[in-house]
């Protein structure tokens, strides 16, 4: 399935293919004050339909992910990184794609502050 997405003030639009199995919810310092609901993907399945450089970067702890952001309107639509086998990966808040149905969606709970 192709979903699209956005920050709030659409300066950053995206496509994602795949299935939405489950999402996930992590407790981590920056993850539990964004309030993200993450979807993991291999990153090429994420299109940006927007210029990359309209997003900007934050990076924190170890500098492994790539929190990606609206400098305007602040919204976290996704993050950048890398599994552990060395894949290169998108974390997609489903909270910006269009149309989803946040309920029917299994939420996961990682615990990331403990790392």
């Amino acid at each position: 399935m192709n979903y699209t997405g956005s920050c709030h003030c659409g300066r950053i639009k995206f496509e994602v293919e795949g299935e939405i199995g489950t999402a996930t919810s992590c407790n981590c310092s920056i993850c539990q004050r964004k309030g993200t609901l993450m979807w993991f993907v291999p990153h090429v399945r994420l299109k940006l339909l927007t210029p990359d450089d309209a997003a900007a970067t934050y990076v924190f702890n170890k500098h492994v992910i790539k929190h990606r952001f609206c400098p305007l309107c602040g919204m976290h639509p996704y993050g950048e990184g890398v599994d552990p086998k060395g894949n290169a990966i998108a974390a997609i808040n489903i909270r910006c794609l269009e149309g989803i149905d946040l309920e029917s969606i299994p939420v996961r709970h990682f615990d990331g502050r403990s790392l």
